[in-house]
């Protein structure tokens, strides 16, 4: 009898190379599974024969975060989405991250994947889903796409979900760095109450800071630009260095979550998540975009190490 050689948990691997960089994508969910410099980890990822767990570099959408309930109206019709939150009933994290991306293009320094994302229950929408991921001297920088491909509007909201590697530290050793001076408040299911300043309170690294035994799972937004209009959200220390995670205008949002890093999951790290908008957007329409038919949304994120 012929052997079978077990696949990996997330599909195909597309693994491109620019000098000292090296980064393999996913067939599942088209996320982002390893990023590393001279063999070091740049983000706390995981092994080709594991699971993705706790996230770990996966695409976000048709939203990031979550829904309340799974409930919204739209178009004058009110949806249902499955509930993949099942202790706080939310749905979380979109409809794309276990699904089956395709290959579009890959170079050596390239890879592009694509996915169409069809109506099903709670998600009568047609969109056509892309992201690029680039290594160039700087480090990763990732563009992805979505193109409305159906006959009517549809709301639209992405986010990313990288580890930014903390090597071996202790988290209680390394300090961020997060530009932004509005933080967003949640109720015992995560989701959004109100926004605050960040000055004066626990929240506040605009000058950088350690988090210490405090675990931040916090969005962010009022975020400071620097010339160039991309905002960096940087998590360093003496022992590694340093590593930046910048994005574009399409991200007036950022995620800070430190639980995994906490809690022994996985490789440490610390996640920080580019947001073109906030947790329950489809309900609130804080930052949402409506694609109408034709009409494309992109937006360009990366990490740039030391």
């Amino acid at each position: 009898m012929s052997q079978v050689t077990p696949e990996a948990p997330t599909g195909q691997q597309f693994t491109i190379a620019h000098g000292p960089f090296e980064a393999t994508v996913v067939e599942v969910g088209g996320g982002l599974r390893s990023f590393t410099r001279d063999g070091v980890p740049v983000v706390a990822g995981y092994a080709e024969a594991e699971e993705c767990r706790s996230g770990r570099g996966q695409q976000l959408m048709p939203w990031p975060n979550r829904i309340r309930d799974g409930k919204y109206d739209f178009g004058g019709e009110s949806e249902q989405l499955s509930i993949t939150e099942v202790p706080r009933h939310n749905a979380s994290h979109g409809l794309v991250r276990w699904s089956l991306w395709e290959l579009l293009e890959h170079e050596r320094d390239s890879v592009t994947v694509r996915y169409r994302l069809h109506p099903q229950p709670g998600w009568p929408h047609h969109l056509d889903l892309r992201t690029t991921y680039v290594l160039d001297d700087t480090g990763l920088i990732v563009t992805p796409a979505a193109r409305n491909v159906g006959s009517g509007p549809a709301p639209f909201g992405y986010g990313a979900h990288p580890y930014l590697s903390i090597g071996s530290l202790l988290i209680d050793d390394v300090e961020v760095h997060v530009p932004a001076s509005t933080w967003l408040a949640t109720d015992d299911r995560m989701l959004p109450t109100e926004t605050h300043p960040v000055d004066g309170t626990r929240y506040d690294f605009r000058d950088g800071g350690r988090v210490g035994s405090e675990i931040l799972d916090t969005a962010y937004t009022d975020i400071e630009r620097d010339a160039d209009g991309m905002w960096r959200c940087r998590v360093q220390s003496d022992e590694f260095g340093s590593v930046t995670l910048w994005a574009d205008a399409a991200f007036p949002w950022l995620q800070v979550f430190t639980g995994a890093a906490h809690l022994g999951k996985g490789e440490p790290g610390i996640a920080v998540e580019p947001m073109s908008c906030p947790a329950d957007a489809f309900n609130s329409g804080t930052s949402l975009v409506v694609l109408e038919p034709g009409e494309e949304w992109t937006g360009t994120w990366g990490i740039h190490p030391g």
